[in-house]
């Protein structure tokens, strides 16, 4: 009975969250939405945090990694334009979310993450969920994966001073790359998509967005696209 409740109440609360947080916000991709009306946030935090699983902020899970907010997330994949035959790369493991999110837009996800304790606790949940077409790999963040690069859409889960070119170099041609970038100083950053078309790699800003820093990407500041 108590599970059934608790059931109940997260299914509310994701509808609510939906409808409050990620249709207002410019998300009308049916299929971003359909992955965040079924994915059960509450799994990917500890249980003494599960309440604020469906909150419109960043929710701390451990070791100064966070749970991006919904609308952000949303956003970033939104202005990514996934494709179902996409390969991604998610820069930032953490607990597995964005990953989930993003394996059920996607053909193949490949996650960097280098907190071991987080690597397998991600693995544990995603296998929980039925969710296997994502692979987890330990590196340093920022360095990504160019072993198995390149791919069509790269997501970091965490802001960044800077867009290291690093990994928009991982793009193919005609990848996209969604991150929000937090200079130094700033209370207040940018959601931004990279583009590479050849060997040109632009960036824009989208929308205004606020997310902790990824640990590991604090100086990355050093050139411009």
């Amino acid at each position: 009975m108590v599970g059934a409740m608790n059931d109940a109440f997260y299914a509310k609360a994701r509808r609510n969250m939906v409808d409050s947080q990620i249709l207002p916000n410019r998300v009308i991709d049916e299929r971003v939405i359909a992955a965040f009306e079924e994915l059960p946030r509450e799994q990917f935090l500890p249980s003494s945090r599960a309440g604020l699983a469906y909150a419109d902020e960043s929710i701390l899970i451990e070791d100064d990694r966070y749970l991006m907010q919904p609308m952000v997330l949303a956003r970033l994949l939104e202005i990514l334009d996934v494709r179902e035959t996409d390969v991604a790369l998610c820069i930032g493991c953490a607990s597995g979310f964005a990953v989930a999110a993003l394996a059920h837009l996607v053909d193949t996800v490949v996650a960097v993450e280098s907190n071991d304790e987080m690597r397998q606790k991600a693995e544990s949940t995603l296998g929980g969920l039925g969710i296997d077409n994502v692979a987890i790999v330990d590196g340093e963040l920022s360095k990504g994966h160019p072993s198995e690069a390149p791919f069509d859409v790269i997501l970091i889960d965490g802001a960044v001073n800077e867009v290291p070119r690093a990994l928009a170099e991982q793009l193919a041609d005609g990848g996209r790359l969604a991150a929000v970038e937090m200079p130094s100083g700033h209370t207040m950053g940018r959601g931004v998509i990279v583009t590479r078309y050849g060997q040109s790699i632009n960036k824009r800003d989208v929308f205004d967005a606020s997310e902790p820093l990824l640990p590991g990407f604090e100086k990355e500041v050093e050139f411009a696209f």
